[in-house]
């Protein structure tokens, strides 16, 4: 994406919410911290990095509001993951990436309805894609697709 092409603030939210959710996990940093941080460090500043224009367009707000939900609703975020995981699978052996971008997105889902659920899925299929190079971004769509099934129907 070009500097001139316009990222919606939301976007780049949920792409803040995942790199903080990611960050509070293999550091174990509380959630407050990481806003804080967040707040503080990396947004409306220029950035070095290919993500740094874009952290500076976030809505803080919703991104703030994505991580201390996820937090705060994780272990029914987490059953939700878990019930459309392969048999035999747990959610540990997932990436951390992959973990946070499908906490994120079940949030969204599952206690956002004002928030339409393609909308959701595709924003993070997007986010997945700019992890990963493999199969992770299908099998992302298809578990957020079905959490959505459950979560909405």
């Amino acid at each position: 994406m070009s500097r001139g092409d316009r990222i919606q603030p939301r976007s780049v939210a949920r792409l803040a919410a995942v790199q903080a959710l990611y960050q509070m996990e293999v550091s174990g940093v509380g959630v407050d911290a990481v806003v804080r941080e967040f707040s503080e460090h990396r947004f409306d500043r220029d950035v070095d990095g290919p993500d740094g224009d874009r952290l500076a367009q976030a809505d803080e707000t919703f991104f703030a509001e994505l991580a201390k939900g996820v937090v705060a609703h994780q272990a029914g975020i987490d059953q939700a993951i878990v019930k459309r995981l392969a048999s035999g699978w747990k959610l540990e052996r997932l990436d951390a990436t992959a973990r946070a971008v499908l906490r994120s997105g079940a949030y969204e889902l599952m206690h956002r309805p004002d928030v339409p659920k393609e909308v959701v899925i595709d924003e993070y299929v997007e986010i997945a894609k700019s992890f990963f190079e493999g199969p992770e971004s299908g099998f992302i769509n298809g578990a957020l697709d079905a959490i959505a099934r459950d979560a909405r129907s």
